[in-house]
């Protein structure tokens, strides 16, 4: 190992990863409402496939190691610029739970219009959040908190991973999100 390199975990660029791929599903999501718009049907079961990754892979795994883990984690350096950008995020996960609830209700009850509707919003909300977590909480926050405090964050969020979404159902997840790519955006 060439001597000026870090070897330490870094579960930054973890959640980073992680972005991407609820990105892509979010893309998925956008070409859905086009598809909509365009006349074509709902594809219900797909559609609960994305609402099944959004809950239990955005939200339970990734907006829980947020909430959990490192925002607490943030909050303890104490500097009201974090602090604030954290009060931020931890609102928006709730709003995007609103939306997220709201288009399962659509699918439900073949509200299309109620569908597009919330997609849409969420889609925007989680785009411009997933941007300011990528582009302002996590550089600054990778200058501020200390190594043995990644350590500790590494730690947790492989616990989350294993004991609280689980291995196999989180590589389940990834699969989704794959699919579905695969249906929507080739």
């Amino acid at each position: 190992m060439n001597p000026v390199e870090f070897d330490f975990p870094d579960p930054i660029k973890d959640m980073e990863r992680e972005h991407g791929l609820i990105k892509m599903v979010l893309r998925v999501l956008e070409k859905v409402c086009e598809q909509l718009e365009s006349g074509k049907p709902l594809n219900k079961e797909h559609m609960q496939l994305a609402i099944t990754f959004i809950r239990e892979f955005a939200d339970k795994c990734h907006h829980g190691k947020e909430e959990a883990l490192y925002f607490p984690a943030v909050r303890e350096n104490n500097i009201p610029e974090e602090i604030a950008l954290v009060d931020g995020f931890i609102e928006e996960h709730t709003i995007g739970r609103g939306f997220v609830k709201n288009m399962a209700d659509a699918i439900e009850s073949d509200d299309v219009s109620a569908f597009g509707e919330n997609t849409k919003a969420y889609i925007k909300l989680l785009d411009q959040h997933i941007d300011r977590e990528n582009k302002v909480l996590f550089p600054m926050t990778e200058k501020t908190l200390s190594e043995s405090k990644l350590k500790e964050l590494d730690k947790g969020f492989e616990d989350v991973d294993k004991n609280v979404i689980g291995k196999e159902r989180h590589e389940e997840l990834h699969d989704i999100a794959y699919k579905l790519k695969e249906a929507y955006l080739q």
